[in-house]
């Protein structure tokens, strides 16, 4: 295997997560941090009183359960992994690592054999797409052995899917012609595949299964909800603005209890061409508040509707969350209006103690903020029909995180506030389409990059991941919380005020700030028990387990900047273990570890390992000299994106 050696002109593919579009104006999260931080003593004592209400487990389908006293959750017990650098792959000791699905295998019964020398988009449209992120399990017949697995494709890396690119270093998309780019946008999307085990087996795809279902750039989707047939969602081959091919750069997710998918669009101004055009659009200022156009894929160059100068509308049809129902391959994704566009990182979700269903969210971008939606409606667990359009009703919310440890949920609602005409806003389907100028009048604090955002029903708290912000500028903070430059990210743990999650104020804490705590320099603040490979930089996504615990994967480590590649992490939230991380799963170098999933009986967890060989600091990495062939680690094959299912030798729950 050749070791990349040239300087690295690819990196950083998804710099439009890094590229701040927030206006300057308003106080930034690091404001805040630092007046707040000076008063974690008051805070430690405020949430110690803090009463936790009964919630319903959307985890347990439906399922009610309670928490009588404070919550009881047992530690993580495994022999941690040794953080580092290689090619491979590494799991805890006493567990196996299986590859079950690879970047090209079947999922349609009639898809061809993979052969990335010979790639066309009609077989990748039956092939398992790229870049797997979010990976949710549905059990049939309430089985942990034999079920769904509905997975995300975000996006695609031209210079490691055909031999002779470079990606998008030095002549961007010179040999990207019409043919290779009908192949990434099939690769986009998601699949549906059946899978089970038997009894002491690996895990194994179904073949030829009914549920078996891929979703590309070029599937047929609705629009729901209040912008719904707006006016700006109307293009030339959609009148009505009703309907729309495709989803892009499909991040995080979720399963609704009701057995639904949320697949949330992220990076899609990427997508879209001809910054000449957007200069003069109608909606310029809300274009460049989205950072659009990208240019970062060549689908402008041979699609019309990616170019904003010949179909201006057809970009505000992206940014959406799209619910798709995987027990039905023949069901219409639909795209819910009113959960509001942006770049959507995940949708976790909780059914409240009224049965209203909330759902959370992050808007992956430096000084983007985070955000709460609340049915209007209840979830009806008797009933799965009455469920599938709950989420065209309700208030989307964006948080403003006061200094003093307490949080508020600003209503995103047209009439109310500056949000009225005067303001440019005509109607509420408009707040939806320009949430992010919706939400900076609003006055909502700048976060860093929030990611993910998972809720727990053990404890009712919520978990926020923020990845990182070089941007934050230098505040007023002591000497002992310097986080100006934050290159590390931090996590955010919110309490809702008397345990309900559509409360209009909750309780704010860090949980941890990250990073190396061997330089003090960079103020991170695992708990002390934390050994050398348990620390961890850039959380993105994370896990809530059936106990409670919290396992947080992570995007933007690398053995030039921390000494290791990206993994999962197991963190303790409770007791005096509070913050202590230690390292399950290890990433082969340049891939990003997404979409931890657990069975019901938590004895399996599907990991995502997403863009393997991707160059960082290491040098270019291609097609044709990648820094890892991982998982095959075959001359004549790339490597691949996969997903991989990790059982405990033996049997038994994940990490106890």
């Amino acid at each position: 295997m050749t070791k990349p050696t040239a300087a690295p002109s690819a990196v950083a593919f998804e710099a439009d997560d890094d590229t701040p579009t927030s206006p300057a104006a308003g106080r930034t999260f690091g404001d805040v941090l630092a007046e707040r931080l000076s008063r974690r003593d008051l805070m430690s004592g405020v949430l110690a009183s803090t009463a936790i209400a009964v919630v319903v487990s959307p985890a347990a389908l439906l399922t009610a359960c309670s928490d009588a006293g404070p919550p009881s959750m047992p530690n993580f017990s495994f022999t941690e992994v040794a953080s580092g650098s290689d090619e491979r792959h590494y799991v805890a000791e006493g567990y196996d690592a299986d590859v079950l699905i690879r970047w090209g295998d079947k999922v349609l019964a009639d898809a061809p054999p993979f052969d990335p020398k010979a790639q066309s988009a009609d077989g990748q449209a039956r092939q398992f797409g790229y870049n797997n992120d979010y990976i949710g399990y549905l059990p049939i017949d309430g089985s942990s052995m034999h079920g769904l697995l509905v997975v995300n494709h975000e996006y695609s890396n031209e210079e490691l899917m055909f031999s002779g690119h470079s990606g998008r270093g030095g002549k961007p998309f010179e040999k990207m012609t019409p043919e290779l780019v009908a192949v990434e946008m099939m690769a986009h999307g998601g699949s549906v595949i059946e899978v089970k085990r038997e009894a002491g087996g690996p895990w194994q795809v179904v073949e030829g299964s009914r549920y078996a279902r891929r979703i590309t750039a070029d599937t047929p989707m609705r629009l729901s909800g209040p912008a719904a047939g707006h006016e700006r969602l109307k293009t030339r081959t959609d009148p009505e603005g009703r309907s729309v091919r495709g989803m892009l750069n499909n991040c995080s997710g979720a399963v609704t209890p009701w057995g639904t998918w949320l697949s949330c669009e992220e990076n899609f101004n990427g997508y879209f061409w001809n910054k000449a055009a957007a200069k003069t659009d109608p909606y310029a200022t809300s274009l460049q508040r989205y950072g659009a156009p990208g240019e970062r894929y060549s689908w402008g160059r041979h699609h019309a509707r990616f170019d904003i100068g010949q179909d201006s509308n057809e970009i505000h049809r992206f940014g959406w969350i799209v619910e798709i129902d995987p027990l039905d391959p023949d069901s219409t994704p639909i795209k819910r209006t009113a959960l509001g566009r942006f770049k959507h990182e995940a949708a976790a979700n909780i059914v409240n103690r009224d049965g209203r269903f909330v759902v959370y969210m992050g808007d992956d971008q430096r000084f983007d903020y985070v955000y709460r939606f609340v049915t209007k409606g209840k979830v009806d667990p008797q009933n799965r029909a009455a469920n599938m359009n709950l989420l065209d009703e309700g208030t989307l919310y964006v948080a403003r995180f006061d200094a003093d440890g307490a949080g508020v949920w600003l209503p995103l609602e047209f009439g109310k506030g500056p949000l009225t005409e005067a303001s440019g806003f005509r109607d509420q389907g408009e707040v939806m389409i320009d949430v992010r100028l919706a939400a900076d009048l609003l006055g909502a604090t700048k976060m860093d990059r929030p990611e993910d955002v998972e809720a727990n029903p053990k404890t009712g708290k919520v978990y926020v991941m923020l990845t990182n912000n070089k941007d934050r500028p230098e505040v007023a903070v002591d000497a002992a919380n310097p986080r100006a430059k934050n290159l590390d990210g931090h996590i955010i743990e919110m309490t809702p005020d008397a345990g309900d999650h559509t409360a209009p104020t909750f309780r704010w804490e860090i949980l941890v700030r990250c990073g190396d705590p061997a330089k003090a320099e960079v103020g991170a603040t695992f708990n002390p028990a934390t050994s050398t490979s348990g620390w961890f930089s850039n959380p993105d996504n994370c896990l809530i387990d059936g106990d409670g615990r919290l396992w947080v994967a992570t995007d933007g480590n690398s053995a030039g900047r921390t000494g290791r590649t990206d993994g999962l992490w197991a963190v303790e939230t409770e007791g005096k273990a509070r913050a202590t991380s230690r390292l399950f799963f290890r990433c082969p170098v340049g891939a990003e570890l997404c979409g931890p999933c657990l069975t019901p009986d938590g004895e399996t967890m599907f990991v995502a390992v997403q863009h393997p060989g991707q160059s960082t600091d290491a040098g270019l990495s291609t097609y044709d000299d990648p820094s890892t062939r991982w998982p095959d680690f075959r001359f004549e094959l790339p490597p691949r994106p996969a997903v991989v299912a990790i059982t405990k030798a033996g049997g038994g729950k994940i990490g106890a």
